[in-house]
């Protein structure tokens, strides 16, 4: 009987431990990419996010040769920050995929992790269905899933988190595998707007971004090394609307350390934060209209009606452009109310690439909000209209002479 006790004993902890995967990378290392998507004032926040990400990756033991930091470097320049880069989409990928041959500008760092490694990815941006807007191009879901393929393919890990803040943000990973050692929360669903948060009247704009201050202020003042992401994961729900997780969610159990910190060093003490009244939760989409009418030198109204009256017509634009590929008052509504299933990526890709050439450049204050209508492009794609008709319609609604009400 003894005997047989033993043996049920190791049994049971052999299950335990293939549930519950090991905290420590075995003969390996911690590596972490962060990722401030935006550029200018008015996104200040997504830079803050990102720095604010950084000090706690190095605070809790993670050396820099192993962080790599891609922000947009029109903010004033911190020499203690690593590795201010160009933040594109192929840099991020090629950062990802080891390729230091293929970036271009910045530090030409990049991952060099091997399969006994951790990675850890925190990424804050602005987003829409399928895709993260980079400051001059977009990040689309499936190039990140090819990416994140890739890695596992070649051992570029053991076990990988993926942290992103974004509008949409659950879009970009509801093709991801939960076969491949990867785990992943979101800031919203497929179709939710993020939050800004914290308006700072000195700077006149917005510090953080509210699913980013979530995990990171419970990063500051817990103890990591004890904190499983899944206690962190419903601490940040609790608090926000609709955070997501995906993939591997096993990894879920693992202590936060195991990938914000280095698991072989001993964890940083906590923090002790004064508690937020009115954190100002603002619509990502609203807040360079949120600055215009908080800035107390703006004093007349024509850079709002101007603001507003370029939101009005573009989204009168991009109506026209559903009016004229639809044709049918049933299929206009369908466009309009539905959430499509994306398989047509190349033809998202070209006529998200048409409209902004045409009809809008959302990376100035004026348009970013607009990001928020490429849901109907991305449905237009979804119902499978050819896409010809769809860029050829963008391009023809969005060049007619009319008077735009600047």
């Amino acid at each position: 009987m003894f005997t047989l006790t033993l043996a049920l004993l190791g049994l049971s902890l052999g299950l335990v431990a293939n549930a519950f995967p090991t905290q420590r990378p075995e003969n390996g290392k911690n590596w972490v990419v962060i990722v401030a998507g935006s550029n200018g004032w008015h996104n200040y926040r997504h830079q803050a996010d990102a720095c604010h990400a950084y000090q706690i990756v190095h605070r809790n033991g993670i050396p820099d040769e192993q962080i790599v930091v891609m922000m947009y470097d029109d903010l004033a320049a911190n020499e203690k920050q690593p590795g201010p880069r160009d933040v594109t989409p192929d840099n991020f990928l090629a950062v990802l995929k080891g390729d230091s041959a293929s970036t271009k500008w910045g530090t030409g760092k990049v991952l060099k992790s091997g399969p006994n490694d951790h990675v850890f990815v925190y990424i804050t941006a602005h987003g829409a269905p399928g895709l993260l807007a980079f400051p001059e191009d977009e990040l689309y879901a499936a190039d990140l899933m090819a990416a994140i393929n890739y890695m596992h393919d070649k051992k570029k890990y053991k076990k990988s988190v993926f942290y992103i803040d974004a509008s949409g943000s659950g879009s970009m990973m509801t093709k991801l595998s939960d076969d491949i050692g990867v785990y992943a929360t979101t800031a919203t669903n497929s179709t939710e707007l993020s939050n800004a948060c914290y308006y700072d009247e000195k700077r006149n704009t917005f510090l953080g971004d509210w699913y980013s201050v979530n995990w990171m202020e419970n990063s500051d003042v817990e103890d990591i090394s004890m904190e499983t992401l899944m206690t962190q994961f419903k601490i940040v729900q609790s608090n926000t609307s609709h955070v997501m997780k995906f993939g591997n969610e096993t990894l879920a159990n693992m202590k936060v350390m195991a990938f914000q910190g280095n698991a072989n060093a001993r964890p940083n003490l906590p923090m002790t934060l004064k508690p937020v009244a009115d954190p100002g939760l603002t619509i990502s989409t609203d807040v360079p209209l949120e600055i215009l009418k908080r800035n107390s030198s703006n004093t007349d109204n024509s850079l709002l009606r101007s603001h507003v009256n370029v939101r009005d017509h573009l989204k009168q634009k991009m109506l026209k452009v559903v009016t004229l590929v639809t044709g049918f008052e049933s299929e206009y509504q369908k466009v309009l109310s539905e959430k499509m299933d994306l398989t047509q990526h190349q033809c998202y890709k070209t006529a998200v690439t048409s409209y902004k050439k045409h009809c809008s450049i959302w990376h100035t204050t004026v348009y970013e909000n607009y990001l928020l209508d490429l849901y109907l492009l991305f449905n237009l794609c979804g119902k499978i209209y050819r896409p010809e008709c769809i860029w050829a319609t963008i391009e023809k609604v969005c060049t007619e002479i009319d008077e735009t009400p600047l």
